[in-house]
């Protein structure tokens, strides 16, 4: 990772995530607007990581892009795992995740120096 410290929650992190069992998602994981399966369960590690990613509503109004920090991630090490997800074009050394049915997102971030995805856990849901 290339301007972050992440450290695993798995052992002896006090998890209060009722999604996440034995350090995984416990359910699989799907797209908050569309529904569509991004991610089967069991699969991405839990992660702590702080990551500041572009809110999912912009409004056209305003100047900029508006940023928010995002603690809990899902670390998927290959791209290829995903059931449906998106890439955009590289900004600052990432690529950022979508949903590939609706476009959503950002749902998280693909690492391009390490090759590795990390999904938001408060940008998805768990069924």
């Amino acid at each position: 990772m290339s301007d972050t410290e992440a450290k695993e929650a798995t052992n002896g992190v006090n998890n209060q995530n009722k999604n996440v069992e034995d350090g995984k998602n416990k359910l699989a994981v799907r797209c908050q607007f569309c529904g569509s399966k991004i991610l089967e369960k069991q699969i991405g590690q839990y992660m702590v990581i702080e990551k500041e990613l572009p809110e999912i509503h912009q409004a056209s109004n305003t100047e900029g892009i508006k940023k928010e920090v995002i603690k809990e991630f899902y670390h998927v090490k290959d791209m290829y795992i995903f059931e449906n997800i998106g890439f955009t074009h590289e900004v600052d050394n990432c690529k950022y995740l979508t949903c590939a049915d609706c476009e959503a997102g950002p749902l998280g971030w693909f690492d391009i120096s390490t090759k590795q995805s990390y999904l938001a856990l408060s940008r998805i849901v768990h069924k």
